[in-house]
């Protein structure tokens, strides 16, 4: 559970114990755990080093400190580096943004910078030729929960033969693909033979980025029809990288269920709580977040009677004051 502010399960399990018998001693310790004397004393080095607890080396005697001490400066730091990575998340969203753009108002490239491609069958083939070229990793982000069922039987043989040349697959999925069969079983597949899958609440566009040389992406994200953009500028597609692994350690790992935050939301919860807290309805809600419309209203309800609110604007005001935003 503390794993957000560097301390592993078996480090957690150390620290609790001596929190409950602040007598144990390394070999106490390491008795009543079942673990060798030099596992516990590499745990609690680690906890030594957060200031959580103070070792004597000559006596293999430990003391924690308070705990609200050593927790402030541990959270301090964790919110430190989410805000450091939310500002380089927001600096890549403001560069693509600011590429596109011009783009899209007539901007001139080079060909090798960017490239429009036309049409949904030339961005499919183009897809399919860079997934081909690939000699090292392929990232995508695939947005919208059910995948169509010819793209991934166009995709299947691409990516068996990337993963069989020792090319690294990581894909984004939106977590609402879980309620989709089809989905479901071709991840399965495509995992079982080396890919990597993660999925988050929102995915916020179409991308594949090929080698960290090359990235695709529409030209307009609600329009597919629009045509892509083929970057090749090293900024920019840094910028894409940037964007990726943000939401990859966000992201659950497939296979795993979603990890619930300290106050029992899930990722696709709080998602919830934050579109209907800039105003979204829930219709809109739905359609990001790429589930029912029914489905959202049972999480509202749920969410109200959880805060002990009665209205949505009640509960958004209890959700602000309890933390939850």
């Amino acid at each position: 559970m503390l794993e957000a502010l560097g301390i592993q399960q078996s480090t957690e399990m150390v620290y609790r114990l001596l929190l409950e018998q602040p007598g144990y001693g390394i070999p106490e310790l390491a008795e009543q755990l079942g673990w060798p004397e030099g596992e516990v004393r590499v745990a609690l080095t680690h906890l030594a080093d957060l200031r959580l607890v103070l070792m004597d080396d000559a006596s293999d005697g430990v003391a924690p400190f308070n705990p609200d001490v050593g927790f402030a400066f541990l959270l301090s730091r964790a919110e430190a580096e989410l805000a450091k990575r939310r500002r380089q998340m927001e600096q890549a969203e403001q560069a693509v943004t600011s590429i596109l753009a011009k783009f899209s108002a007539g901007g001139t490239f080079r060909h090798d910078v960017v490239d429009r491609i036309h049409g949904v069958d030339a961005v499919r083939e183009r897809l399919e030729d860079l997934a081909g070229s690939a000699r090292a990793e392929c990232l995508s982000l695939l947005p919208g929960g059910a995948q169509l069922p010819d793209t991934m039987d166009a995709s299947q043989p691409l990516d068996e033969l990337a993963l069989e040349r020792g090319v690294k697959i990581r894909s984004i999925y939106q977590e609402s693909f879980r309620n989709d069969p089809p989905t479901l079983e071709y991840v399965r597949w495509y995992c079982d033979l080396g890919g990597e899958a993660r999925t988050v609440p929102i995915v916020p566009m179409l991308m594949v980025i090929v080698d960290r040389s090359a990235a695709l992406v529409p030209v307009d994200p609600g329009d597919a029809r629009a045509g892509a953009l083929e970057v090749r500028s090293r900024g920019l597609v840094n910028a894409l990288v940037v964007l990726f692994d943000h939401l990859w350690e966000a992201g659950t790992p497939f296979g795993e269920s979603p990890r619930r935050n300290e106050h029992a939301l899930s990722p696709q919860e709080r998602e919830l709580l934050l579109l209907l807290g800039i105003g979204c309805t829930d219709d809109v809600a739905a359609r990001r977040l790429g589930i029912s419309l029914r489905t959202v209203r049972r999480m509202n309800s749920d969410l109200m009677s959880r805060l002990g609110a009665r209205s949505r604007f009640e509960a958004g005001v209890r959700a602000a004051k309890e933390g939850w935003l």
